[in-house]
């Protein structure tokens, strides 16, 4: 009999928890954004406290000001952020902190301009080209922290961030020293060529007005993608074991170090990959002569907290900070400044953070609550 309840207990109990977890991760989630959301609404009261209320609401509905364009406008602005939050949540799910984002994101935007400008020769295939070149870029950029990480145990975030500062200045001085990729007169990278720009895919018709191309269908398949490989195959399996503890990985027979690489260098495909599609958008995008790290990268982290790291939470999160930026753009309306935009719109992205501490807290007090009610249960049986 004892026995039995046992086993019973252990198959009322486990599929409880795992019902449970998503109900606190979207619920940590939900949290995030209703605080950023008060914080900006907060920031347009001290700013300006009688167009708050109208500004606000732009904010909720602005996207959808110029209809149709405005939902094209949304998914363009979602497409570079979804995968960079995709490389971050799947470096995540492997243990390991991809802040490195940023500087494969603009290195893989270097590959797809070096390609998309001087690989004519692939005709109509040339943006398939481009972004195979600025995927490979961004793998290579992964790899090194990847293979500091696993063969030195060298922290990846330091390494990261090294990376990113590297990738800026090689990026910067590989298109100003080359005249093929150089626009001296605008102090940035020439326009790719036609067969580089990537395909509409008929959403100029759908959406029209807007800048929504291939890239938004690239994303939502690397969406699908990392989801199948982390969830649905063996590889994956080990990549999550090496995250969760390598040694004991390394002791069940996994290459840990082998997972460690490979995990970075996908991360850094997936972000090399954004870059690519932003400067094969054909909507003017151009490598800009500025120290500045590529804000896409940071935002992915963002994305990446926000949507807990899944791969349908990264994207359903990519969607709505782009739906959020999209409806800022028309508070000018209301006679707030740019900067003013700026503000609020990083505080909602870079608050959505806070959904990691939210959904920790919510963890130790459900914890908590289940061992007195164990402890409770235990005295009443003794």
């Amino acid at each position: 009999m004892s026995s039995e309840k046992i086993n019973a207990g252990g198959k009322n109990a486990q599929p409880g928890a795992k019902a449970k977890k998503p109900n606190i991760g979207f619920l940590s989630s939900i949290i995030a954004v209703i605080i950023g959301l008060i914080v900006g609404f907060i920031i347009l009261m001290i700013s300006n406290p009688q167009q708050a209320p109208a500004g606000f609401a732009t904010i909720l509905t602005g996207s959808f000001t110029h209809g149709l364009k405005g939902v094209g406008q949304i998914f363009y602005y979602a497409t570079p952020i979804i995968l960079t939050g995709l490389s971050v949540g799947f470096a995540f799910n492997t243990g390991l902190f991809n802040i490195g984002a940023p500087g494969q994101f603009m290195v893989g935007g270097l590959g797809a301009v070096i390609i998309g400008i001087t690989c004519t020769f692939f005709g109509p295939l040339q943006w398939v080209a481009a972004l195979l070149g600025g995927m490979a870029m961004g793998m290579l950029w992964g790899a090194v922290p990847g293979f500091l990480k696993a063969y030195f145990n060298v922290n990846e975030v330091i390494a990261s961030i090294m990376m990113n500062y590297i990738g800026m200045y090689a990026t910067n001085w590989t298109v100003k020293s080359n005249p093929v990729l150089f626009n001296s007169l605008r102090n940035e990278s020439k326009s790719v060529a036609a067969t580089a720009n990537l395909p509409k895919m008929g959403f100029d018709k759908l959406f029209p007005g807007s800048s929504l191309n291939a890239g938004f269908v690239i994303a939502v398949l690397a969406v699908i993608l990392i989801y199948i490989l982390l969830y649905k195959t063996k590889f994956g399996y080990e990549l999550k074991a090496c995250g969760y503890n390598r040694f004991a990985s390394k002791y069940a027979g996994i290459n840990e170090k082998k997972n460690i690489m490979m995990a970075m260098v996908i991360a850094g495909a997936l972000s090399g990959l954004a870059g690519a599609i932003v400067m094969l958008a054909g909507s003017g995008s151009h490598i800009s002569i500025k120290d500045v790290i590529a804000a896409e990268g940071f935002t992915g982290i963002s994305v990446a907290l926000l949507g807990l790291s899944h791969p349908f939470g990264v994207l359903a999160s990519g969607i709505f900070i782009a739906y959020l930026t999209a409806g800022g753009f028309y508070l000018q309306l209301f006679q707030f400044s740019t900067e003013i935009i700026d503000i609020i719109v990083a505080v909602i992205i870079y608050f959505s953070a806070f959904a990691l501490f939210v959904r920790i807290v919510i963890d130790r007090i459900s914890k908590k609550k289940e061992i007195a009610a164990g402890d409770g249960k235990g005295g009443d049986g003794k």
